[in-house]
């Protein structure tokens, strides 16, 4: 067998072999096959695409190429999340304590954010002590103790995505929805997890711009789940705004606590509710009715803010900010943003906001980049909100003064106002099973 041709078949609009699709990601992986053959064979994938069949063995071929989590002990309970990237998305956060109160057992690697996209990882840093590495044992055995746990992500798990990835990004080859797709679910199927919601974001915030991008993307990695025997189900939301008010690791944890607590706001609640409520229905076997009820009564009670404790403090961190937010500490330069007339505001660029956090000091724009873990922006208006001239519109944080001019420049940018309310766009746009 030779990569030269299997490249040729697939320019040639031929569909691949199971044998022929791992032979070119193994010798990838392995250094055997060098980076311009890969690079033509992304590219043919790129223009021509794959049928099921061949997209389903190009995702196990990349799930196979390194350690799989073996998380049977838990039996059908295991519930992983992913979302595609957004701004302000701390859904992780609220929703893997929700689902693990329920009795859910989430066991997740998660990701550090790079541009305009917040990761997980980062946001848990922002909390003083917490452990984003554990063994695989102790990962094991705080889930068993506490029914969650989530780390950083393991460069055992799927190598060849990481590989693969990083050609993509220097051959014009990540837009392609099924190197994406294989891509995503080459890590969650790794990861173990019998039962896997997805959060699938369109908008201007987005990686997909549109909705029907969105769920081309959506019943592509569906599919692939439950050729593999996993429980699906993704849910395709709006990231034409900002996700919450918050934008910025410290920031965004504060603003869990506020949803856990039952207040905060309500974009935010509903879709964490939503992704709560399909994770439990596919654990569970619970209708969506009886699940949406438990994730309820969860925030009220109070026992999802509890379960929300006890896991930020069995992974090292200090949970006194949930009663005490000053325990984060502070930005020392927090300065508003003001409206440069009166207007409704008719749409918010939520990649360009991510940005104006990004260089106040919230992110990264390459790996390896320090972060401040208490920069970013709080939103006091989002799109449909009505604003006098020099009302605050918002509220950066950041440890520099020198950040806040491109910061503004950015936000100015984004924020379009105007003469009449826009009409209101859905939060969740549907859903896939």
């Amino acid at each position: 067998m030779r990569i030269y041709d299997i490249i040729e078949k697939k320019r040639d609009k031929e569909t691949l072999k199971n044998d022929e699709i791992y032979f070119a990601v193994n010798g990838y992986t392995n250094g055997e096959i060098p980076d311009y053959q890969m690079s033509a064979l992304l590219m043919a994938i790129f223009l021509n695409g794959m049928d099921k069949r061949e997209l389903t063995a190009l995702t196990m071929a990349m799930t196979e190429s390194g350690e799989n989590v073996d998380l049977s002990v838990f039996g059908n309970l295991t519930a992983d999340k992913h979302s595609t990237g957004g701004v302000g998305d701390k859904t992780t956060l609220i929703v893997a304590p929700i689902v693990a109160a329920l009795g859910g057992k989430v066991a997740k690697m998660s990701g550090r954010g790079l541009g305009h996209t917040g990761g997980t990882v980062d946001k848990l840093e922002a909390v003083p002590g917490f452990k984003t590495t554990l063994t695989r044992e102790d990962f094991i055995s705080q889930v068993k103790k506490t029914g969650v746990a989530v780390i950083g992500q393991s460069g055992h798990i799927a190598p060849a995505d990481k590989k693969i990835y990083a050609l993509r990004d220097v051959t014009a080859t990540v837009d392609s929805i099924p190197l994406i797709a294989s891509s995503i679910m080459s890590k969650k199927l790794a990861s173990g997890s019998k039962n896997i919601v997805l959060d699938v974001k369109a908008g201007s915030g987005a990686f997909m711009k549109t909705i029907d991008d969105a769920k081309k993307l959506a019943e592509t990695m569906v599919e692939i789940g439950k050729a593999c025997s996993r429980n699906m189900a993704a849910v395709i939301t709006n990231m034409d705004v900002p996700l919450g008010s918050a934008v910025g690791n410290a920031l965004e944890i504060l603003e869990a606590v506020q949803i856990l607590s039952g207040c905060g706001s309500k974009d935010l609640e509903t879709v964490c509710k939503e992704l709560a409520s399909r994770m439990l229905s596919l654990c569970h076997g619970w209708s969506y009715q009886k699940a949406d009820a438990q994730v309820t009564d969860a925030i009220i009670s109070g026992i999802a803010l509890e379960k929300f404790r006890e896991w930020i403090t069995t992974q090292g961190g200090d949970a006194s900010f949930i009663n005490n937010a000053k325990a984060l500490g502070e930005a020392p330069i927090q300065h508003p943003f003001k409206a440069a007339q009166s207007g409704y505001i008719s749409h918010m660029n939520a990649e360009l906001i991510g940005k104006a956090a990004s260089v106040l000091g919230a992110g990264r724009e390459k790996t390896g980049d320090t972060i401040d873990p208490l920069a970013g922006i709080i939103l006091l208006r989002k799109t449909g909100d009505f604003c006098a001239k020099d009302e605050t519109i918002a509220v950066f944080h950041t440890s520099e003064e020198a950040r806040l001019q491109n910061a503004a420049a950015y936000m100015t940018e984004a924020i379009i106002l105007g003469p009449d309310k826009p009409a209101e766009l859905p939060l969740i746009f549907g859903v896939v099973e």
